[in-house]
């Protein structure tokens, strides 16, 4: 369902999407589209009152958007590019053998790259790999550590492909971490990592979840603002 509001000058477009929740969400995905997630049988002058509310967060967002040089396949996998890894940039050495299936590995401050030709999909594939497996090291020592703070076990710890998430908490205490959060600095996994672990505890963002993660991370309203304000960098 399409809908528009307008914000001082500005005229905001965006999706109405209907599911079985209990709050409302606004979500901004580049270059410019807005997808607001509404609980089932909300009217649509609320769901417009809410997106007005929020214009400022809005434009500013956009705005900020169209600054950010969106990568394509033609110009991703170039060598010498930079790629995130734990908060810091290291560039991509792209080296030429007769392997099939591009190899990535790390060593000396930079990405290593093996391949027999040029495939952007395969290429992608094995940096996604590598993300990966870093990531299921990291998260895992990481969650390990916060454990006696938090006061429960998980049942399970697992990295996957979230889109639109950079973490999940199941009602069976699962928890699912998006690979892609091991791009950001240390102190944003962690803020991530208690973030999740404190939905064992309370499962939902009341009071007292932001309570029991304040008490780890004191200051977590300022790594949150940080994965809102640069997760959309955070990407292949």
């Amino acid at each position: 369902m399409r809908s528009s509001v307008i914000y001082l000058d500005n005229k905001i477009d965006f999706d109405i999407e209907y599911r079985n929740r209990r709050t409302m969400a606004i979500q901004i995905m580049p270059p410019d589209k807005i997808l607001v997630v509404s609980p089932l049988g909300v009217p649509e002058d609320i769901i417009q009152r809410r997106v007005r509310s929020k214009g400022n967060w809005i434009v500013k967002k956009l705005t900020q958007l169209k600054g950010i040089k969106l990568k394509t396949p033609d110009t991703l996998f170039t060598d010498r590019r930079q790629f995130l890894f734990l908060g810091k940039s290291y560039p991509l050495y792209i080296l030429k053998n007769e392997r099939k299936r591009p190899k990535v590995f790390f060593s000396e401050n930079r990405f290593n790259m093996e391949l027999h030709e040029y495939d952007h999909e395969k290429m992608k594939r094995a940096m996604e790999k590598w993300y990966r497996g870093k990531a299921d090291r990291i998260i895992d020592d990481r969650v390990g550590i916060y454990i006696e703070k938090i006061g429960k076990n998980p049942q399970d710890v697992k990295v996957k492909e979230q889109k639109r998430r950079w973490g999940s908490c199941t009602v069976k205490g699962k928890l699912y971490f998006n690979w892609r959060i091991i791009m950001a600095p240390p102190a944003i996994v962690d803020y991530v990592v208690v973030h999740e672990m404190s939905h064992l505890v309370y499962l939902n963002h009341s009071k007292n979840f932001w309570q029991k993660v304040g008490s780890i991370l004191p200051d977590y309203k300022k790594r949150r603002k940080w994965l809102k304000d640069n997760g959309i960098k955070l990407e292949l």
